[in-house]
């Protein structure tokens, strides 16, 4: 497929060897491996974010004052620091 053989790929080991040394390697096929993963499950699920506005008649949770159904609550966006 690509035009590598048997002989390329040992080249290519023997000088991963060389740079990360044996010791390294597990970890490196570890890291590779998670990332392949990560990948494909990033790409095979559905975005996750609701883009929905939300409904100002109806807000999510009605017994909580600062939920108005806007973005920031009654406090307009800023937050207060805590004592």
């Amino acid at each position: 497929m690509f035009g590598f053989g048997i002989g390329e790929m040992l080249v290519i080991l023997v000088i991963v060897l060389i740079i990360f040394g044996a010791g390294r390697l597990p970890e490196l096929g570890e890291g590779l491996g998670r990332g392949i993963r990560n990948f494909r499950k990033a790409t095979s699920e559905p975005d996750s974010i609701d883009v929905t506005p939300p409904n100002p008649a109806n807000p999510a949770n009605p017994d909580d004052p600062s939920s108005t159904g806007e973005p920031g609550g009654e406090s307009g966006g800023r937050s207060t620091p805590e004592s």
